[in-house]
């Protein structure tokens, strides 16, 4: 195990720590920093197994609050474009060059997102009076397609779901319930892919290691901070990931 890899668990540990406490945005904080340490192929495989992981868990502990109906609804649509996303990545030769730009303003995108779903008046206003069903759709169908290429569609996801799904425990299992699914047939597309190699394998363990310490640190630190100052943090910070990629 090298720097890099060192410097991956620490990315790892971070954003995970980060994920615990807001609910999303751990896989859209580690994945730029990941990419540039380790490569596409070997970060994608494995947040996308620690996604699958904190799914797992979040389902075990209250899967009667599961919400039947918008999970079959969000799986249908955001297959659609998931498969879009990831024909796009096996049959397109992208480099590395193209895949930093084009993740980096999708980071972006999703603070600026993020940002106004979550503080502005106005948004809040206009969400109690409109049903935008068609936008709704759209949404879900671009967090398909970004989450094929990237493993990152949870921001676009969050705001669909956080629009039709009231309730806290409905919400966070529903959601994790969507990537529990999705992110396991990324994971037989990986495996397919020849991505799992001992080097990685071993990686993946140690990651594992890490990924619960910093759910269980993240649910003590829950405790005693102001939640919406740490969102603030999490905007500023997928910012500064972004420009990094733009950058690169």
């Amino acid at each position: 195990m090298d720097f890099k890899d060192i410097l991956f668990l620490i990315v790892v540990f971070i954003s995970n720590v980060i994920q615990s406490i807001t609910g999303f945005a751990g896989t859209v904080l580690a994945m730029p920093f990941s990419i540039m340490l380790e490569g596409y192929s070997v970060a994608k495989p494995i947040l996308n197994v620690l996604g699958i992981v904190v799914s797992i868990g979040v389902i075990s502990i209250n899967r009667k609050a599961l919400n039947k109906k918008q999970f079959f609804k969000m799986i249908a649509i955001m297959l659609i474009g998931m498969a879009g996303g990831m024909a796009f990545s096996y049959f397109f030769h992208i480099s590395a060059k193209l895949l930093y730009r084009a993740l980096g303003i999708i980071v972006i995108g999703f603070m600026f997102l993020g940002c106004y779903h979550s503080f502005s008046k106005s948004y809040k206003e206009k969400e109690k009076t409109e049903k935008t069903s068609f936008w709704s759709y759209l949404v879900l169908i671009l967090a398909g397609i970004v989450h094929g290429m990237f493993v990152c569609g949870g921001p676009l996801l969050v705001v669909y779901a956080s629009e039709n799904i009231k309730k806290r425990d409905e919400f966070r299992v529903t959601v994790s319930a969507v990537w529990a699914v999705l992110n396991s047939i990324i994971l037989f597309s990986d495996i397919r892919a020849g991505y799992f190699n001992q080097k990685l394998l071993v990686l993946l363990g140690v990651s594992v290691a890490v990924l619960f310490l910093a759910l269980f640190l993240g649910s003590v630190i829950l405790k005693h901070i102001n939640k919406k100052w740490f969102m603030i943090i999490t905007y500023v910070l997928m910012g500064i990931s972004g420009v990094s990629l733009l950058l690169k």
